[in-house]
């Protein structure tokens, strides 16, 4: 699963933020404020074939590397993150992704998410996964990458100094 998106902030704002409050961030990509302050868990819902399918997780970041400008690539900040199901994490996949920035403009950054899953109950569950399970992941991911987008502009729209 790849997608990728912008803001339109600079990239040293962008990429201050994720290093100073990536999980806060991430886990408030798919939860309000005042369930985020009320748990550890995020919750992800997904709507398939009409029917909502929603299960609460927890988001972990692994590993972040700060890139420095090299051989004329723009400086990046990559997030190793994952994410799995708060309860019954056997029945459920096990997400991991990779989320990168860099600067794309002087007041703009590229965000990119790129990850993958593996489905639980080994052979039986590759085949449900073949049939619909794969649809249901790429959408959670699709969402949860469209509301961290929206996330980092609402944090860094806060604090933008006010204009005379």
């Amino acid at each position: 699963m790849h997608y990728y998106g912008y803001v339109g902030y600079p990239y040293d704002e962008v990429r201050a933020l994720l290093q100073r409050s990536s999980l806060d961030l991430l886990q408030g990509a798919t939860t309000s404020a005042a369930a985020r302050a009320a748990s550890i868990a995020a919750s992800l819902r997904v709507g398939v074939a009409g029917v909502e399918v929603a299960v609460d997780v927890r988001t972990h970041i692994r590993r972040i590397r700060d890139e420095e400008s090299i051989a004329g690539l723009p400086p990046s900040l990559s997030l190793e993150i994952a994410w799995e199901a708060s309860h019954g994490a056997p029945i459920f996949p096990l997400m991991e992704a990779q989320l990168s920035a860099w600067q794309v403009g002087a007041g703009e950054t590229q965000l990119e998410i790129e990850g993958y899953y593996r489905p639980p109950f080994g052979p039986i569950g590759s085949a449900l996964d073949r049939a619909v399970g794969h649809r249901v992941a790429q959408a959670a991911v699709h969402r949860f990458f469209e509301d961290t987008l929206e996330e980092i502009r609402r944090e860094l729209s806060k604090a933008e100094k006010p204009r005379s």
